[in-house]
């Protein structure tokens, strides 16, 4: 895995870790839903130029390890695959239909990943004023 990539724009290395749930937390992502749910995400974010790293999908939440591009916000991403999982798994498992009144919650968590640490860029750019 290269951990740079690199567009005419921009160098960059963007990851985040990304959790999500079902509305009201219900433990819906069983029995092949989680399975198809993982394909759908993948292909989804890859469509986007986005790169789904790891992808675990628990009964009541899904946990995503992705890298990104800058071109594109962290949230609109989520929006894009919250919006076409929800359509498909829908569509696809009609119980989902009877159990939520839709598919995910309106929230979700996300951190930034990456090989430097913050105590290291606050030094490094400490040092910058030094040169």
């Amino acid at each position: 895995m290269k951990l740079l990539k690199r567009n005419r724009d921009a160098v960059f290395n963007m990851g985040y870790h990304i959790i999500f749930c079902p509305k009201y937390r219900r433990k819906v992502l069983i029995d092949g839903i989680d399975v198809r749910l993982k394909k759908l995400l993948i292909a989804k974010a890859k469509e986007h130029g986005s790169e789904i790293e790891k992808v675990e999908v628990m009964p009541d939440h899904v946990h995503l390890f992705l890298k990104s591009t800058p071109r594109l916000s962290v949230h609109s991403l989520i929006s894009k695959l919250k919006g076409y999982t929800s359509f498909m798994l829908r569509k696809e498992f009609p119980v989902l239909k009877r159990k939520l009144p839709c598919m995910w919650t309106r929230s979700y968590y996300c951190e930034t990943i990456g090989h430097i640490s913050e105590e290291t860029i606050k030094k490094y750019i400490e040092q910058q004023k030094n040169k």
